[in-house]
């Protein structure tokens, strides 16, 4: 399936529409439906009118409850998952203020509980030292002291032990050098220091490890809800449970192949040594 990205408002609305007409087609009053979808009437209400977005799991009860024809059925699962999908891009964000994607990151840090970090390319915020931060910064326009300083902020979450943290970084992640060479070295003693947290685990996995798939982008999972994947123009945010699944899966295959603890940290501090 593909879409461009002004798609994904519109789908919201669209699917919304299909959604009253299938089941004005069907006879049924929105009561009715919602007790044969075991479901609310107020739910399925908030669905009918946008006010709402509903999972692919209840667009399914639904659709079962109603029978429509089987090109009906494709029409209204494809919209359902790209009303489950979001498009950030980075344009929009500058517009608005940097600062205001950190403090939108640090809510969705403040609900999850198991946070997964696949790194493929380069250290994330939450592992980097203020040096590192301002100079991943470089390339954003306008001045980035309220965006280093709210990354920093973000950086406390990682010490509530109420949440686990994975972040799996690929040997060029960890060594990528945007900062000079005695500032890396303390990069990546930052990275050992961290690992220690009970909370924590930070794995590696070296150059020429033999892996299936390719490390195509840097993606982020929040419990089993949430997954949103970077790329240079922007991220996408998934919430269609399918979609998180399959990232998580993906997770699991590269964790299974990272380096973990005394060993990863026996790695880091030979990649730290080659800068000092």
């Amino acid at each position: 399936m593909t879409f461009e990205p002004e798609e994904l408002g519109q789908s919201r609305t669209d699917l919304a529409e299909k959604l009253r007409e299938l089941r004005k087609r069907a006879g049924l009053t929105g009561d009715r439906l919602a007790r044969r979808c075991n479901m609310s009437q107020s739910q399925i209400s908030k669905f009918e009118t946008g006010k709402k977005t509903p999972k692919l799991v209840d667009v399914e009860r639904i659709l079962q409850a109603l029978d429509p024809p089987p090109e009906i059925v494709a029409e209204i699962k494809a919209l359902a998952r790209i009303a489950n999908t979001e498009w950030q891009d980075k344009r929009s964000s500058w517009r608005r203020g940097m600062e205001k994607r950190q403090t939108e990151l640090a809510s969705l840090e403040a609900e999850a509980s198991e946070l997964r970090y696949f790194l493929p390319s380069m250290i994330t915020g939450l592992l980097a030292t203020p040096e590192f931060i301002r100079a991943s910064l470089s390339h954003t326009p306008g001045d980035p002291s309220k965006t280093v300083a709210r990354k920093l902020e973000r950086q406390t979450v990682l010490y509530d032990t109420s949440k686990s943290f994975t972040f799996l970084l690929t040997e060029q992640a960890a060594r990528w050098a945007i900062v000079p060479a005695p500032a890396m070295a303390m990069q990546i003693d930052r990275l050992i220091s961290l690992s220690h947290l009970p909370n924590i685990r930070i794995g590696v996995i070296p150059t020429g490890t033999v892996m299936p798939r390719g490390p195509m982008n840097t993606f982020t999972v929040y419990d089993g809800w949430l997954a949103t994947v970077e790329n240079f123009t922007g991220r996408m945010v998934f919430r269609d449970t399918r979609d998180v699944s399959e990232y998580l899966a993906v997770f699991a295959l590269f964790e299974g192949h990272a380096q973990f603890g005394d060993e990863s940290r026996i790695l880091l501090q030979q990649w730290a040594e080659a800068y000092r």
